[in-house]
């Protein structure tokens, strides 16, 4: 049996998304018990030029939304970048999920071999659909949940594998 592009990409995407979720939900109680203020938590990075947790969650979004977006080939939502609370970055994920969500497998199924071009920075690059979403989008949107996480409990909040990695 093989793995459709949509079944590679929606579930896994969902599933990390949420335990993201989870994570920022036990850090904002976390900084609650231990009356730090959130902004802390929010602004920390793991080294100086490296982006703040805020913006690790609002890349692993638009990176999920993005490569799904070029893959179905519609337009991606577009989000302001102006979360300043746990509470912001929860509703950015929410309105990520929903958009994936929104996605059926029709539209996503049979881009293995569409040319994806990516545009960054003035540079157009080309991309095989399916080595897009395996060797491109997948890699940087892990790399930001594992990055948030790791601030998170370089910062001292109690999570752990079991949450970054969710349960079945």
């Amino acid at each position: 049996m093989s793995l459709s592009m949509y079944q590679a990409s929606i579930p896994v995407f969902t599933r990390q998304l949420n335990n993201l979720s989870t994570i920022l939900g036990i850090a904002a109680a976390d900084a609650e018990t231990r009356k730090i203020d959130p902004s802390v938590l929010l602004n920390a990075r793991l080294a100086p030029d490296m982006f703040p947790l805020s913006r690790q969650v609002q890349i692993a979004c638009d990176t999920a939304q993005a490569g799904i977006a070029l893959l179905a080939g519609i337009d991606a939502p577009h989000q302001a970048d102006d979360e300043t609370s746990f509470a912001d970055l929860q509703a950015r994920i929410a309105a990520t999920l929903s958009f994936l969500q929104g996605l059926g497998a029709a539209q996503i199924d049979g881009s293995e071999e569409r040319t994806v071009t990516l545009s960054r920075r003035g540079k157009d690059t080309h991309f095989q659909g399916q080595l897009f979403l395996l060797d491109h989008v997948m890699p940087n949107f892990y790399f930001h949940c594992t990055t948030a996480y790791a601030i998170l409990r370089h910062n001292g909040v109690a999570i752990g594998k079991r949450d970054f990695l969710g349960t079945r």
